[in-house]
């Protein structure tokens, strides 16, 4: 191993968990490029930081949203980079939007979309799932969820793309003018966007999140604005990877399709493993208040520590045989969404999505085939997942 191993390299992007597994056993606490922040590996030492924002501060995300030449960026002033009470103040007037009532209402708009989509590819027959269907029923969903003009969705995946890619590995030029002038418009799109709701509220998100909380207190356009930047990619990417991490275990284990079709209350535990055994989310950032100690060692103040929530998942030592997928395996908390009092809001749309699109595919699709082994993945410390994943779709017989 390289004294500071690269995550974003060609081979550990594509399969990460040789090297998660070596600095778990080797070096649980290990300086990484890109950024040479401080990485985590294990189960327990990430639940420890992520219990602790007192000593491991969320503003360490600052770092990896605002890198230099980046001089703005909204989701650095978002719940991700805040702690409490301020966090605790914004969580609270947001958490209700992603509440049961909520999901019920979405699920019957989420299962036409997915069931519209699937069908689409089977009778494409060959399809990249991500362009075809993931992308698309995730864009069309957020959509939704937030009351944007449903005719914008095919900009979604380039404003994510954008405000995802915000990294210290982007140093072209070119490249950061061009993510630049894309947080741009979609800052200057959602500010139209929350300006038309205080005009004229409509039964969506941001018009709910724009009417005072059960205390009176009432959102400031700038924080409705940064947490539309957090609910944007997350509600896409997130999704998206997702989706694709189920449809790849299914090319793995085709037995498993037909008993998810043959018994549909199987799909949750399905979607809890596939999170646990292969999470969208890879990882986010801490920063130490002051001198601590982590993973056995002394850590000083101002230290900027990666949390690798995917590999804390593949932790042998919370998980037997982790490096097995197993839907039958026995309830154990994975950190997929986070912990604790940064548990992830979307958590609920992310599985209800999920579980809707699955249903929906295993419905009409007899089997999926992988027609690639060599796959693009996008380049990020905090989530994974295939650019483009081209698959056979074959359909039922009716």
């Amino acid at each position: 191993m390289t004294d500071r191993p690269n995550l974003l390299g060609p081979d550990v992007r594509a399969n990460p968990y040789p090297l998660y597994a070596q600095l778990r056993r080797e070096r649980p606490l290990c300086q990484v490029d890109p950024g040479g922040f401080w990485a985590v590996s294990r189960y327990r030492d990430i639940q420890f930081v992520l219990s602790n924002p007192q000593v491991f501060s969320s503003q360490g995300l600052r770092a990896l949203l605002l890198p230099p030449r980046i001089e703005s960026n909204p989701l650095a002033d978002s719940l991700l980079a805040l702690d409490p009470p301020t966090h605790t103040r914004l969580r609270g007037l947001v958490s209700h939007a992603f509440g049961p009532r909520a999901m019920a209402r979405l699920e019957p708009q989420i299962r036409n979309v997915a069931g519209e989509l699937a069908g689409r590819l089977c009778a494409l027959g060959r399809a990249d799932f991500m362009s075809e269907f993931a992308g698309p029923l995730s864009a069309r969903v957020i959509a939704e969820v937030l009351g944007l003009d449903p005719a914008l969705h095919v900009h979604f995946k380039r404003w994510t793309d954008a405000i995802s890619a915000i990294s210290p590995a982007i140093t072209d030029p070119a490249r950061i003018a061009e993510i630049l002038g894309t947080v741009r418009e979609t800052d200057g799109y959602l500010r139209q966007v929350i300006r038309a709701r205080r005009d004229r509220p409509r039964d969506d998100m941001i018009s709910d999140l724009l009417r005072p909380g059960a205390r009176g207190d009432v959102m400031t356009d700038e924080e409705l604005l940064a947490f539309l930047f957090v609910i944007l990619p997350a509600g896409l990417e997130t999704s998206m990877y997702f989706l694709s991490s189920a449809l790849r275990v299914l090319f793995e284990r085709p037995d498993v399709v037909g008993r998810l079709r043959a018994e549909r209350a199987h799909v949750p535990m399905f979607l809890e493993e596939v999170l646990r055994y292969d999470s969208p989310g890879h990882g986010t950032l801490r920063v130490t208040t002051r001198a601590a100690e982590l993973a056995g060692a002394a850590v000083p103040p101002g230290a900027v520590i990666l949390l690798l929530m995917a590999s804390s998942n593949r932790d042998e030592q919370k998980f037997k045989d982790a490096d097995r997928f197993d839907m039958d395996r026995p309830s154990e908390k994975s950190l997929a969404f986070g912990y604790d009092v940064h548990f992830c809001l979307g958590a609920p749309l992310a599985r209800l999505e999920a579980r809707v699109a699955l249903e929906e595919l295993i419905a009409r699709c007899e089997r999926f085939v992988a027609l690639s082994d060599e796959l693009e993945w996008n380049q990020s410390l905090t989530v994974r997942g295939p650019v483009r994943l081209p698959a056979e779709f074959t359909p039922r017989a009716s």
